[in-house]
C-alpha cells in the first residue's frame, strides 16, 4: 500500500437516506465543526441521491439544497465542501453553478457503472470552473471489471479527477473489490477510490482491500450512518489503517468525539449491528437506498420485505425505479395473477 489515503466523509449526504433526508441546520452545523479539524479530506453535504434529488418519489429534504450547503459553508474552514449529483436529478444550469457560487470546493457526479456518458457535460463544466470533480461509478456490482474499466477511462477523458467506485447494494466480495480496483488502478492514470455499503457486513474490509490494491479514496461515513446497512465506518477504518502502520494525517480523537457525540443520536435502532433484510439486500445485489420504500410497500401490502428484495434483484432494479417495489409487493400480494415470480435463492447465485 504505497499510495496516500484521504478520506470522503458522506455522513451528511449518505446518512440523509438513513433518516429520510431530514438533517436540520444544527445538525450540519454541530457536525461539521466538530469534523473540520479532524482531518478528512471533504464533507460531502445533501439529499441522499444528491443535488436536485428532493422529491415525492424519492423523498423531500426538510432543508433545500441551498440551505445545507450555505449552512456547511458557514462551519467548515480547514475542510473542503462538497456535493454530489446524479445527471437527471440536477442539471448544470439548477444545481451546479449555484452550488459554485455557494462556495463548495468539490463535486461527485454519479451514473449507474455502465452509463459514464451521461456524466460528460457535467464533468467537463465542472472542470473548466477550475473545480475538483470525480466520477462516481454506482452500482459496481453489476458489470465485469473490464466493463468498469472501459467505463472509468471515459470519466477520465472527459477530466475528472478520479474515479470513485460505488457499491451501492453492498454486495462486491473482498475479491470482486480486488479485481475492480486493481483494474482501474492499472488502467488509470488519476486517483482510484471506493465507497463502500455493509450489506455482508465488508464495509471496513472492503475499503481496506480497496486501499491494498490501489484506492487514494475511502468514502465513508461516521459510524457507518447510510442507506440501507450503512457505510464504510470512517473511524473504524481509520483505526485499521493506524494499527497497520499507516499514516492519513486523521485526528482519530475528534472523529471518536463526532461519532459519540453527533452521529450516535441519529443513528437509533440501526446502531445494533446487521439485520436480516439488510443481508438480503446484499445477496440479491439491492440498492440500498431502497430500503425505506421496500419496508414500507411490505407493511401496505402484507407480502415478505425478503421477497420483494429477492425480485428486484432478479429484476436488476437501480436506482430510479422505485416503482418497482410498490408493483412487485402487490403482485406478491395476488401470488395467483403472475405466476412468473419466483424466489429461488439459487437464481441470484
Amino acid at each position: 500500500m504505497n499510495n496516500h489515503v484521504i478520506l470522503f466523509d458522506s455522513t451528511l449526504r449518505d446518512g440523509s437516506h438513513a433518516n429520510r433526508h431530514q438533517f436540520d441546520k444544527n445538525d450540519i452545523e454541530n457536525y461539521c465543526q466538530a469534523m473540520d479539524a479532524a482531518g478528512v479530506y471533504t464533507i460531502i453535504v445533501g439529499h441522499g441521491n444528491g443535488l436536485g434529488a428532493s422529491s415525492l418519489q424519492i423523498g423531500f429534504s426538510k432543508l433545500t439544497d441551498s440551505e445545507m450547503i450555505k449552512t456547511a459553508r458557514d462551519n467548515l474552514d480547514k475542510t473542503r465542501l462538497g456535493v454530489y449529483m446524479i445527471p437527471g436529478f440536477g442539471t448544470i444550469h439548477d444545481n451546479i453553478i449555484p452550488a459554485i457560487e455557494m462556495g463548495v470546493d468539490l463535486f461527485k457526479i454519479g451514473s449507474h457503472c455502465t452509463e459514464a456518458d451521461t456524466t460528460r457535460q457535467h464533468i467537463e463544466f465542472i472542470k473548466k470552473q477550475d473545480k475538483e470533480v470525480y466520477g462516481v461509478l454506482m452500482m459496481c456490482h453489476m458489470a465485469s471489471p473490464e466493463r468498469i474499466l472501459e467505463e472509468a477511462q471515459k470519466m477520465q477523458s472527459y477530466g475528472a479527477n478520479g474515479v470513485i467506485l460505488m457499491d451501492s447494494a453492498g454486495a462486491l466480495t473482498m475479491e470482486m473489490v480486488k479485481k475492480r480496483i486493481g483494474m482501474l488502478y492499472g488502467g488509470l492514470n488519476i486517483k482510484v477510490g471506493m465507497h463502500p455499503h455493509n450489506n455482508l457486513g465488508l464495509a471496513v474490509a472492503n475499503a481496506y482491500v480497496a486501499a491494498e490494491e490501489g484506492a487514494s479514496i475511502i468514502d465513508g461515513t461516521s459510524r457507518g450512518f447510510g442507506a440501507g446497512a450503512g457505510n464504510c465506518q470512517l473511524e473504524a477504518f481509520a483505526a485499521l489503517m493506524i494499527k497497520s502502520g499507516h499514516e492519513l494525517g486523521i485526528n482519530l480523537y475528534k472523529m471518536l468525539d463526532a461519532s459519540e457525540e453527533i452521529v450516535k443520536p441519529f443513528v437509533g435502532e440501526k446502531d445494533k449491528g446487521l439485520d436480516s433484510l439488510s443481508i438480503v439486500s446484499g445477496l440479491a445485489g439491492v440498492f440500498s437506498a431502497f430500503a425505506v420504500h421496500v419496508q414500507r410497500a411490505a407493511e401496505r401490502f402484507n407480502v415478505d420485505p425478503r421477497d420483494i428484495y429477492i425480485e428486484l434483484g432478479k429484476r436488476k432494479a437501480v436506482g430510479g425505479q422505485e416503482d418497482m417495489i410498490v408493483e412487485i409487493a402487490e403482485k406478491l400480494s395476488n401470488p395467483l395473477k403472475d405466476t412468473d415470480i419466483s424466489y429461488q435463492l439459487s437464481s441470484l447465485l
